[in-house]
């Protein structure tokens, strides 16, 4: 991606014509230039010639934003400060969707532009035909070096610039350094699945840097064990591992997007039994398709585009049926498998076949069958394993040890790839392991393991600290929760109406937010928290602030099931009494009726405790947990449930909003 379409000094710019400017610009797009464009780009160039002209520096049109697979319309370096401007041209108004557009340009800047971390950013929308409003200038409160958006017409876009400049200290920006500096971003799931599909690649939109795993290195490592087995005739299966936020998904992606065609060898499909993650994935993809036709000036209905993003990404249940209806191999010799610890067992796999598929005989487990698939094939196939740790939150989840136990029951001839940390205890399959300790065709590598959270581009330790505090390790959770320190705010409190403000003031542009609770919660009805209401996770997660059903509004909740895969910006997490701390450790309790009742079963005990760890992991950039304060009144709500929990967080340094 070209970092701007046409980049200047200022001086050289204002002596230049607008048709030479244009020119250089519709040379240098990358797209095909209609007429409305090319009048808005005149009208750019001639407002800012007019403005510009006591100033030096740097002018760069059509800024590429990687992360975000968009452009910002102008980048102005003026002395100490960067401007970041949005040009509507002809509109009288401003709208709340370009104000948030233009600061989430400056927020990408500051967050993810290695040279921009510590300069002042200027984020300006221009509504060229607004009437004078006398702009206002207010700094961002927690964010140093950054305005709000500023609203200004044509006229008065020097006179903005002006007041900025007249508060900027510091010594003129490099420009040149400035464009050369690195981007390091660290994209939500939801963005990765959409670039990767405009085929950008993986490298281009995340992190490189020393301090984290390279996710290219992992990506092409997978990608070198699949040219292998096509080139050797033999079947393989790749165990990637990863911290929650590693990017295990992103890497499955980048593999399925590099192989969409269906007419090679080398066709993948990307396979997830997270119902929410598919639903989301697909539908942020088809919308994208569709608007980036009409920016074409072509129409496309919404069936053709989800038909062809469903062919990319498919449950792997369909998968599964598919596969029994048809006997012979699947169209792709390579299948990646998301979340591949949350496959089911041999229990209740039969159990599904005979209730909901009238199938008595049925005699595998998930992953048996699923390997059994490939290895229909007579030559090569390749199957990816993508791997979360403590990450199996429902029942008949069977662990990764179901996968090894599989192989080596049933399929001997498998090379077998995995990372070392594979038979660390958060992954249970270190006894499976032992197993294949002296086979044949097994090759352990750093490579097929991401090691640090990318979810958390403010503080990479958050899921070392999650992991922590639910293991009772407090005193390495204080330590770990200092280490973060004010790189990712976390706080407690027992008001839930101080949470909803905190994130109303906390999250910026379109940075998304939303209150996460245990599907187990039932005693947060008082607050209305109705974790059995009926939420739709596409609204949730993708519709905007002006959308009662998104997760803006603070309204609607979703549990483990509906954000395990994905993230917010910030997170409210309310913590019911199903999960409780006394001094003994922690209590697993399951409302029915009227009252708690204990959970005994270990399986079950597992399953809550990642729930938490699944909330608690949610948040890219803070979070805020809420202990409610009970109710003396309410025996299903004693202050004596909540407490002790409450007690222990602010105990481990967590400070109380």
């Amino acid at each position: 991606m070209k970092q701007a379409f046409y980049s200047d000094s200022i001086q050289a710019f204002l002596g230049k014509t607008s048709t030479e400017i244009l020119g250089e610009l519709t040379r240098g797009s990358d797209f095909d230039v209609e007429r409305a464009q090319r009048d808005a780009w005149l009208e750019q160039i001639q407002v800012l010639q007019s403005v510009l002209t006591q100033y030096s520096g740097s002018i760069f049109f059509e800024y590429s934003i990687p992360r975000m697979g968009l452009r910002i319309d102008v980048v102005l370096i003026i002395g100490p400060a960067i401007f970041v401007l949005e040009f509507k041209v002809g509109e009288k108004e401003f709208p709340l969707h370009a104000l948030d557009q233009v600061e989430d340009y400056a927020l990408d800047l500051k967050n993810f532009h290695e040279p921009s971390h510590s300069l002042l950013i200027a984020p300006i929308l221009v509504a060229t035909a607004a009437k004078n409003c006398g702009p206002a200038l207010e700094r961002a409160t927690f964010v140093e070096n950054l305005y709000r958006p500023i609203r200004t017409n044509a006229e008065q876009l020097g006179t903005v610039i002006e007041k900025v400049l007249g508060q900027a200290k510091g010594p003129a920006i490099d420009s040149g350094k400035w464009l050369t500096g690195r981007y390091r971003p660290t994209p939500t799931i939801i963005e990765a699945a959409l670039a990767l599909y405009r085929n950008h690649s993986v490298a281009d939109i995340s992190r490189s840097d020393a301090e984290a795993i390279n996710l290219s290195r992992t990506s092409n490592s997978v990608s070198a064990v699949i040219e292998k087995s096509r080139a050797t005739g033999t079947k393989a299966i790749c165990f990637v591992t990863g911290v929650p936020g590693a990017g295990k998904t992103l890497v499955g992606l980048n593999l399925a997007t590099k192989h969409m065609d269906k007419a090679s060898e080398l066709h993948s499909v990307f396979l997830s039994g997270n119902g929410p993650l598919v639903a989301i994935l697909r539908e942020a993809l088809a919308r994208d398709t569709i608007r980036r036709a009409k920016e074409k000036g072509n129409k496309l209905k919404k069936s053709a585009a989800m038909s062809e993003v469903k062919a990319f990404i498919q449950n792997v249940h369909h998968y599964r049926d598919a596969s029994l209806r048809d006997p012979a191999p699947p169209i792709e010799h390579v299948a990646i498998f998301d979340e591949a610890q949350r496959a089911w067992n041999l229990g209740q796999t039969t159990n599904f076949m005979r209730r909901k598929k009238g199938i008595g005989n049925f005699t595998h487990s998930e992953p048996e069958f699923l390997i059994s698939c490939l290895d229909r094939y007579q030559d090569w196939a390749v199957i990816v394993c993508l791997v979360g740790g403590g990450q199996e939150i429902n029942t008949g989840e069977a662990g990764i040890s179901e996968w090894i136990e599989a192989l080596v029951r049933l399929f001997p001839d498998w090379h077998i790839y995995v990372s070392p940390q594979l038979n660390e205890s958060e992954y249970g399959a270190d006894e499976a392991l032992r197993k294949i300790e002296t086979r044949r065709n097994v090759t352990r590598s750093e490579d097929f393991h991401l090691g640090v959270s990318m979810r958390s581009f403010r503080a990479e330790n958050v899921s070392l600290f999650v992991r922590q505090v639910l293991d009772l390790e407090a005193s390495e959770a204080r330590k770990t929760l200092e280490a973060i320190g004010t790189k990712y705010p976390i706080h407690v409190t027992r008001d839930l109406a101080k949470a909803k403000e905190w994130l109303r003031k906390r999250a910026l542009g379109t940075a998304r937010f939303g209150i996460v609770v245990s599907s187990q919660a039932e005693r947060l009805r008082p607050h209305a928290i109705h974790v059995k209401a009926p939420m739709n996770p596409i609204h949730w997660f993708l519709d905007g602030k002006e959308d009662v059903r998104s997760s803006y509004y603070l309204e609607d909740v979703a549990t483990e099931f509906h954000v395990q895969g994905l993230e917010l910006d910030w997170a409210c997490v309310v913590w019911d009494a199903d999960f409780r701390h006394t001094r003994n450790g922690w209590q697993h309790r399951s409302f029915r009726g009227h009252r708690w009742n204990q959970v005994r079963q270990d399986a079950r005990k597992h399953y809550l405790k990642n729930a938490y760890r699944v909330l608690l992991t949610r948040a890219r950039q803070g979070m805020v947990i809420v202990v409610p304060p009970g109710d003396r009144d309410d025996p299903t709500r004693s202050p004596e449930f909540y407490d002790p929990t409450f007690e222990y967080l602010n105990g481990i340094g967590i400070p109380v909003l």
